[in-house]
């Protein structure tokens, strides 16, 4: 049964790699995404480089392809070792990337991921300026699952002094990160 199991996931990725068809990347990867849901699969996507895939698809111009990556890390990166390879991978710059996406999914994921992967080692950049700042604009979004969301993050994964620092900031200058759309 698990053999079958890292064998679907094998053809899932060549599939990914073969097909000239952008329809069917989007499909397979948001298929990928839904398989790192549950830990049983995390073993076989990190042998099988999903890890990697999904890194390398949060630069695609492809919204979809983007979101579907970024969904997938998310519902990896709770895992300590599918973490630490992120982290590891220069993972969280095209994270917090994800933040400027019109795509309320993309936002959504991207918020929560760097959430997840906040660790001693790996504070100082998942709770950056520009990081704070965005945060702060989210939790005053009328969407209400950001606003949320973004309100968490201010509340358990920033200090004080970062709070200030940004709120000074963002009076003196222009912000340059758009909400999603709605």
């Amino acid at each position: 049964m698990e053999l079958g199991r890292l064998e679907y996931l094998q053809a899932l990725v060549t599939e990914f790699q073969v097909t000239d068809s952008t329809e069917a990347k989007e499909q397979v990867l948001a298929n990928l995404a839904n398989f790192a849901y549950d830990p049983s699969n995390y073993e076989y996507l990190r042998q099988l480089q999903v890890l990697d895939l999904f890194l390398d698809m949060l630069t695609e111009d492809n919204e979809s392809l983007v979101e579907f990556a970024m969904g997938g890390l998310c519902n990896l990166c709770l895992d300590k070792t599918n973490k630490e390879y992120i982290l590891e991978a220069n993972g969280v710059e095209p994270i917090i990337n994800c933040l400027s996406s019109s795509n309320e999914e993309t936002v959504v994921s991207a918020v929560t991921t760097l959430m997840f992967l906040t660790t001693p080692r790996s504070r100082a950049q998942t709770t950056a300026l520009p990081v704070v700042e965005c945060m702060l604009r989210f939790s005053l979004s009328a969407n209400r699952r950001l606003s949320n969301l973004a309100s968490i993050f201010l509340q358990d994964y920033c200090t004080p002094p970062q709070l200030e620092e940004a709120r000074n900031l963002s009076k003196h200058t222009a912000v340059g990160i758009p909400l999603p759309k709605d």
